[in-house]
């Protein structure tokens, strides 16, 4: 019954929220209540829920302050110059943006940290995505792609998991399955050019005025509605965000006003460019190093960096202010994420789930076993915890595996294949943020990244196994 109750509970939750009948933050704190009461929780729903919270607490208080330590960077303008690097590179092409995403969004993602590398893709890209009339759940799907599928490297958490649980060595794991990453990365790639592409169609269909040949947005840099050669910060190259500002017959000023990349916004601090970027540089390293919890890592990045650009205590209540919205939005979504962990760990549930997987499995698949691990992985890692899947079932299954002669080292290297799709999970506080910050509804983007992300998982598995970095027993 607890199998059938945590499967209906996430299927139900899913079915709300891709179907738009309930908001994700309602969806997370209703659907699971209703689920533990039936499972017999009781009045102990509230402290399952309550532990969960706990848990969930340094995260939470992680991405409040990232949020405001890189909404500050934004305001002051440290990422207008990488904005302006990555327009004069992409052009104004939005299937060369679409393929800059997944770009930076993989440059980014080898610090391990996905939470990060989504505030820093969304800070800089966003902008460019709004300005183009693209739509953010592109951006979306493939930053939560790219980041997913390099989520095996070593320093990261799912590799280390594996490795700790089955007592293998990191590197032993991750090296064997680096050609399985590139398939993985080229899959990814593959997905963001056609996605782009089909972006750019559908600005032409839509809007033929500003997209459809010869017009302001295709003409080149020069010609007859071009508006100007320079970009925003006075650079060579296409006047991008310029060709974008002007409307109509082309005669309405240009003006980038109301935008994130404001030029005349009054926060800027271009005197202070040098110790932001430094400051900012110093708490990658740091992230890296993994010397101090990265929460408090960024609450001290946040208060030196409201001490030095805004000195006036007036002015630091402002820019506080001016980024609550965002961190209400994804703290209250991580701790109601905590209602949905609470209730499958509280009740039982993930327990009786990861041992009906291990006992579903017949006795004639066992050579196979390394490959139905990675296949398992997908939905279990997506239902689950990594904690779960990783200390729980993998373990078990690892177990059974040695009984066909199957190194525990393939067991695990299986068991990273299905991160791709693990990063979409709602239990995965990163996605919230990234759909957070992009305005996007996680339906939205559950639609258009599931089945892609399934690819992604599927073609490594196959490379894995294929090079025989996964091996048949």
């Amino acid at each position: 019954m607890l199998v059938a109750l945590g499967f209906l509970m996430v299927a139900t939750f899913m079915a709300l929220i891709m179907t738009k009948r309930m908001t994700p933050l309602l969806a997370l704190i209703i659907v699971p209540t209703v689920f533990g009461l039936f499972a017999g929780a009781g009045l102990g729903i509230g402290d399952m829920v309550m532990e969960a919270v706990k848990s969930m607490s340094s995260t939470a208080a992680l991405l409040m302050f990232a949020i405001m330590y890189f909404g500050i960077m934004i305001d002051v303008g440290l990422f207008d110059k990488l904005v302006d690097g990555i327009l004069r590179l992409v052009g104004n092409d939005p299937a060369k943006v679409v393929l800059g995403t997944a770009l930076l969004t993989g440059l980014i993602s080898l610090d391990g940290d996905g939470s990060t590398t989504f505030i820093v893709v969304t800070a800089a890209l966003l902008p460019i995505y709004q300005r183009l009339g693209m739509s953010p759940v592109v951006l979306t799907c493939v930053a939560g792609l790219t980041n997913g599928t390099l989520n095996i490297v070593p320093w990261g958490g799912p590799t280390a998991r594996a490795a700790a649980a089955l007592h293998v060595d990191a590197s032993a794991v991750f090296v064997p399955m680096i050609p399985a990453l590139a398939m993985g990365l080229v899959v990814v790639f593959a997905f963001a050019w056609a996605m782009g592409v089909s972006e750019r169609k559908r600005l032409q269909r839509e809007d033929p005025l500003r997209w459809g040949p010869g017009s302001i947005m295709t003409a080149p840099s020069g010609s007859k509605g071009s508006t100007n050669t320079k970009t925003p910060s006075g650079g060579r190259g296409v006047a991008l965000l310029e060709k974008v500002a002007v409307r109509g017959d082309g005669t309405e000023p240009v003006t980038m006003n109301g935008t994130a990349l404001d030029p005349n916004r009054e926060t800027l601090r271009p005197k202070l460019f040098i110790f932001n970027l430094a400051m900012t540089v110093a708490i990658m390293v740091l992230l890296v190093l993994d010397l101090l919890p990265l929460s408090y890592l960024f609450m001290i990045g946040t208060a030196v960096a409201l001490l030095v650009n805004f000195p006036r205590i007036s002015d630091q209540a402002k820019m506080i202010a001016s980024h609550s919205s965002e961190v209400i939005a994804v703290v209250s979504m991580v701790l109601a994420a905590a209602v949905l962990t609470g209730v499958l760990s509280g009740t039982g549930m993930v327990d009786a789930m990861s041992a009906w997987l291990v006992d579903v499995i017949p006795t004639s698949m066992g050579p196979y076993l390394a490959i139905l691990t990675g296949i398992i992985s997908i939905p279990a890692t997506f239902f689950m915890s990594n904690d779960a899947f990783y200390f729980g079932i993998l373990p078990v299954l690892t177990e059974a595996g040695a009984h066909y002669g199957i190194p525990a080292v393939d067991m695990a290297r299986a068991s990273i294949t299905g991160q791709p799709v693990h990063m979409q999970s709602p239990l995965v506080p990163a996605i919230l943020l990234l759909v957070s910050m992009s305005r996007v509804d996680l339906g939205d983007h559950h639609k258009k990244v599931l089945w892609r992300a399934l690819i992604v998982s599927l073609v490594m598995l196959a490379t894995g196994v294929l090079i025989g970095a996964i091996g048949i027993g």
